[in-house]
């Protein structure tokens, strides 16, 4: 006959009561967020923005599926893109000034053809002076060609130089040194946990044993493992306060990182529309008779947005607007 204690192998009152506690958080690589439809809902840092911080908190798989990517890491690799783009176009102007250096030398070569050198009267003064425009068009394209060089081509290869990608590298090593940390801190509140789950077993088959007198455990033993149990609690709620620290310090970070990273692709953008403007400025005074060419740049320049190009690219990109909360114990 058992006791009036619980059989031994079941699961005490207590014990089913937290067993049977809703879960209302998850913990994904080491963040905790709260599971879907659950808590109030969380408001965006910047509505109306779409900024950085509040759509990349969430990992994503690569493309591949085999490992995931920091939503950070999505960020960074935008900036990178960026600065390729930059190079990309720097590249593009310095072919455009190729192309009119060979114009304006054909040009030149032309206007001293001797054909038709021969022709007289006001015909042969007519003819002079169309060969000679050839020259002086010649003129206007180199002038449009180093123009191009020294204030587009240059500027935008020179934009952000060879120490921006060293500034991007302390960034990443920076939020990746706080994701480790936290990674740790997660490990150390399972630990903690499993801990306090041995040591609340082995209290309530000490219990159990003694209740059914199968054992000669004294009620000091019970004593001695209930404090061990206190202090495996005490432990993790520790651990849990520890851990919580660290993300909390990641989260700020991550907010004052994301929109220093959104701030440097709004100065890149402006940047490049500047130049670009500047290209166009420079192909109306070479050739104010082809306004019809560069007009739909010009226009399109003109509505540059980069509040606009930002949405866009977060919508595309984004990993996760639900922000990490505080872990429960």
């Amino acid at each position: 006959m058992f006791g009036t204690g619980t059989p031994p192998g079941s699961v005490s009152p207590a014990r089913r009561q937290i067993k049977e506690v809703k879960e209302t958080k998850t913990t994904i690589n080491g963040v905790t967020f709260p599971l879907p439809g659950e808590g109030p809902e969380q408001q965006l840092l910047k509505p109306n923005e779409w900024s950085y911080c509040d759509y990349f908190w969430t990992d994503k798989k690569d493309p591949q599926g085999t490992t995931s990517v920091a939503g950070f890491e999505v960020l960074l690799q935008k900036q990178l893109k960026g600065k390729q783009m930059q190079k990309e176009m720097s590249e593009f102007i310095h072919e455009r000034i190729k192309i009119e250096e060979e114009y304006a030398k054909n040009l030149s070569k032309l206007s001293l053809s001797p054909l038709a050198a021969q022709e007289e009267g006001t015909l042969g003064e007519a003819w002079t002076q169309m060969k000679k425009s050839l020259h002086d068009e010649a003129e206007v394209h180199l002038k449009f060609s180093n123009k191009l060089h020294s204030e587009v081509e240059k500027p935008l290869l020179t934009f952000r130089g060879d120490n921006f990608k060293k500034d991007l590298k302390k960034y990443d090593h920076h939020i990746a040194d706080l994701r480790k940390q936290l990674a740790s801190r997660y490990g150390g509140v399972e630990k903690a946990r499993k801990a306090l789950a041995d040591r609340q077993k082995d209290l309530e088959v000490k219990t159990q044993q003694l209740e059914i007198k199968l054992s000669n455990k004294t009620e000091e033993d019970i004593k001695k493992a209930r404090r061990k149990s206190t202090q495996a609690g005490d432990d993790l709620m520790r651990c849990v306060d520890l851990y919580n620290q660290t993300q909390c310090k990641w989260f700020e970070e991550m907010v004052t990182t994301s929109m220093e990273l959104e701030k440097l692709e709004v100065e890149r953008i402006e940047w490049i529309q500047q130049h670009l403007r500047q290209y166009t400025t420079l192909r109306h005074e070479t050739d104010m008779f082809n306004q019809s060419t560069v007009e739909p740049v010009d226009q399109l320049l003109q509505n540059v947005d980069p509040a606009k190009d930002r949405e866009l690219w977060v919508k595309e990109n984004k990993t996760g607007e639900v922000r990490p909360v505080d872990m429960d114990i």
